[in-house]
């Protein structure tokens, strides 16, 4: 009989979550299933069930899992300050587990890592100033922005500037010369100059928006205040 230090850890809920999010990590998510998961701990797929419903429980805990890696914004964060160090923690997470893509805004049963967060970023806007429709907007458009953006720079056919060379290098061969010439502009002029890295283009796009939403904001107090002065 083995000694109790060399037993394997006893089975629970964490450990069976843990195992869950290495299986989607490595496989994606329709490679989440009790026997995959059971499998990857060495136990029966029925000895799960003592601990876990179903499969519905533990893809509702690997979103959980994502949404408690996300920065929430601190009390008193400046409101431009909290949604940049959310968007950059979010994009960083959901490239951990790219499988997150599909699955964190689709499940029935939202738990208290996921409320948590949606309270707090709405919590941040609300406090900014922001009206509760104005906060559903900026919400709706950050999140569409980090997901869409981790959803194109994982799907590019370029990791490293030397493959992004030779992905430029196949196209303009392959484009007749001087028929698309806004392309090659940017090809040259930007995609291939020394340093350029796609990833870099996320805090540009962030900045827009976030300097969108600081001038839809400041519009509408003003237009409040008149209101205001006027009444």
């Amino acid at each position: 009989m083995p000694s109790p230090s060399l037993r394997r850890p006893a089975l629970s809920r964490a450990r069976i979550i843990e195992a869950a999010v290495q299986v989607a990590d490595a496989g994606g998510v329709t490679a989440v299933t009790m026997r995959r998961v059971a499998e990857h701990l060495g136990v029966e797929a029925m000895s799960l069930y003592h601990h876990v419903a179903n499969k519905d429980v533990i893809l509702d805990a690997l979103v959980e899992h994502v949404f408690a890696e996300i920065d929430l914004p601190s009390v008193g964060e400046e409101w431009r300050t909290a949604m940049c160090r959310r968007a950059v923690s979010a994009r960083a997470a959901i490239r951990r587990h790219s499988w997150a893509l599909g699955l964190m805004e689709s499940r029935l049963n939202p738990g208290h890592s996921t409320l948590r967060h949606h309270d707090a970023v709405l919590g941040c806007l609300r406090n900014a100033g922001f009206s509760v429709a104005e906060a559903a907007h900026a919400i709706s458009l950050l999140d569409s922005y980090i997901y869409g953006f981790v959803l194109q720079e994982t799907s590019l056919p370029f990791q490293t500037s030397a493959e992004l060379e030779e992905v430029a290098a196949g196209l303009q061969a392959a484009m007749p010369t001087g028929e698309y010439p806004h392309l090659t502009e940017l090809m040259v002029q930007h995609a291939l100059r020394p340093g350029y890295a796609y990833a870099d283009e996320f805090d540009i796009g962030l900045d827009l928006i976030l300097d969108g939403l600081a001038r839809r904001l400041a519009t509408r107090q003003i237009d409040d205040e008149a209101i205001d002065l006027t009444a």
